[in-house]
């Protein structure tokens, strides 16, 4: 039967020059050498949402060297034809059943999530990198996110442009504000929302531990908002910059059973808190069409905890991809998932389906 995505095809993408897999709905399982191009279809996959991908990466830099002459990635994904393509250094254009739309419908076709090395060290580090991750999760459940969020972007990039030029009149001002805490406010709801809805699906016992997580900051009331702008604007056109809002949220979280902060805790346990969150994440969502990637997240787990991680993404009901650099890596899977080994040659990646069992 059909999964979320039952077809995906790669042109120019990375190390790919082409790629077609077919899909049958079970968890796929990607796996090769360190080099051979797993992570990539894992990012082809995320730019089937709004937004630059689980890389971040310019879409230029996406274009498989040295031809360099653009990429496409096809879908067949809930019941809708996909593609998102870019032609040399032009934007990221976006079709939905051949029909161009904004990059935010993407996020009303799928629900995507991801969990990447890189966000390995996410409780250690910048404020920025818990947003992009709590953002990525609201959007996941409030598909209106995205939209909320550029309108916010935009209003306060003029805004930012007015105080570094130490525009003093308040008329200037005052159109901007009202934007910014309209979006600002809707942010801060979206967010609260997603927090709730996470620590509901949370199992608060098994082998992943429950994350008590509490948004620093997410005012919910434009007034509010907007008040503290207007009060702001002298140290705002200090710094040259809005200092107070939703781009200055944080995000924090406690290992519940300990009552531990992440930040405190050791390597393991915040990697084994970021997977309860993302199981939590689609557990929440069941019923919808989720795509959750999972690149390279089995290497780094004890067999007993593999085990069941295996055992809790063929119960999600969502469409999870996993990679890994060894098929033994995947084989308490056997049968309920789609197995696919990526090879390299002379920069080329090629895939091909193969039994796990």
């Amino acid at each position: 039967m059909p999964g979320v995505i039952s077809a995906l095809g790669l042109v120019q993408f990375r190390s790919h020059r082409r790629a077609d897999l077919s899909l049958d709905g079970r968890p796929v399982a990607l796996w090769g050498p360190n080099g051979a191009g797993k992570t990539n279809i894992l990012e082809a996959v995320s730019m089937l949402s709004p937004g630059r991908g689980l890389r971040r990466a310019l879409v230029q830099d996406m274009a498989r060297r040295p031809d360099a002459i653009g990429w496409k990635i096809r879908a067949a994904a809930a019941g809708h034809e996909v593609e998102t393509f870019a032609e040399g250094e032009s934007a990221r254009q976006v079709l939905i059943d051949g029909k161009p739309v904004p990059q935010a419908m993407l996020g009303r076709i799928l629900r995507m999530i991801w969990l990447v090395p890189s966000m390995d060290r996410l409780w250690i580090e910048g404020a920025e990198g818990r947003r992009r991750f709590l953002d990525r999760i609201t959007l996941s459940f409030v598909p209106g996110h995205a939209e909320a969020t550029l309108a916010y972007d935009k209003a306060m990039r003029e805004r930012n442009r007015l105080l570094k030029d130490q525009v003093r009149d308040a008329g200037w001002y005052a159109a901007l504000e009202a934007r910014m805490a309209e979006s600002g406010a809707e942010i801060g709801r979206n967010r609260h929302e997603a927090l709730h809805r996470i620590a509901t699906a949370q199992a608060r016992t098994g082998p992943f531990p429950a994350a008590d997580l509490r948004l620093l900051g997410g005012e919910t009331d434009p007034q509010t908002l907007s008040d503290l702008l207007v009060r702001g604007r002298a140290a705002d056109m200090a710094a040259g910059r809005t200092l107070t809002g939703p781009h200055r949220d944080d995000l924090s979280a406690t290992y519940a059973a300990k009552g531990m902060e992440a930040a405190q805790c050791s390597t393991g346990e915040q990697k084994a808190l970021l997977i309860s969150l993302m199981l939590a994440n689609a557990r929440a969502l069941r019923g919808e069409p989720v795509v959750l990637l999972l690149d390279e997240v089995a290497a780094h787990l004890d067999a007993g905890r593999r085990k069941a991680l295996y055992d809790e993404v063929c119960a999600l009901g969502a469409h999870v991809w996993m990679t890994g650099t060894d098929r033994d890596l995947f084989t308490d899977l056997g049968p309920r998932a789609q197995g696919f080994e990526v090879t390299e040659d002379g920069g080329i990646s090629a895939v091909s389906e193969r039994s796990i069992a």
